[in-house]
C-alpha cells in the first residue's frame, strides 16, 4: 500500500509516517522503482503498536529497543518486563504528584486562613514559617 493509504488506515500523517520511518522505528517499508514507498499490511500493526506505546509515556528509544524489524520475531518476555517497568514509572509519578498536590493544597489552606487584620505579606512569612521555607536572620 502506499503511504496515503496507511495514513488512512491509522490515522497518522504521511510527515509522521515518514518520520518514523527514517528514525528506524518502522522497517517494513520497499521503495519502488519509481522511488514511492510501499508498506506491507503489517506496517499498520507497527504503527498502531508505536502510537499506542508513545501514548502510554514510552520514548522512542524505549520503542526502538522494544520493537522488532519483524513484528513475527517478536520476543514476549522483554516487552512484558518493559510494560511491567512503564506501569511502575507511572505509579511513582503518581505518588509524587499525589505528594506535590498533597503539600500545595495545604499552603494554599494556610494562605487561605490569612487573619482579617493581616497584611498578605505578613501572612506570606507565616506561612513559609509554618513550612520550614523562610530562614530566620542569623
Amino acid at each position: 500500500m502506499n503511504i496515503g493509504e496507511l495514513a488512512k488506515r491509522t490515522g497518522l500523517t504521511p510527515s509522521r509516517i515518514r518520520f518514523y520511518e527514517r528514525i528506524g522505528l518502522l522497517t517494513q517499508v520497499e521503495r519502488l522503482p519509481n522511488g514511492y514507498r510501499s508498506y506491507p499490511p503489517e506496517a499498520v500493526t507497527a504503527l498502531g503498536l508505536i502510537a499506542t506505546a508513545q501514548a502510554a509515556g514510552f520514548s522512542l528509544d524505549e520503542l526502538r529497543t522494544l520493537l522488532p524489524s519483524d513484528l513475527a520475531e517478536w520476543d514476549h518476555a522483554p516487552l512484558v518486563e518493559a510494560l511491567h517497568q512503564k506501569v511502575q514509572d507511572i505509579e511513582n509519578i503518581q505518588e509524587k504528584l499525589a505528594e506535590s498536590k498533597a503539600q500545595l493544597l495545604e499552603v494554599l489552606g494556610e494562605i487561605e486562613a490569612k487573619p482579617e487584620d493581616m497584611d498578605c505579606a505578613t501572612n506570606a512569612r507565616r506561612v513559609l514559617a509554618r513550612f520550614g521555607l523562610m530562614r530566620t536572620k542569623e
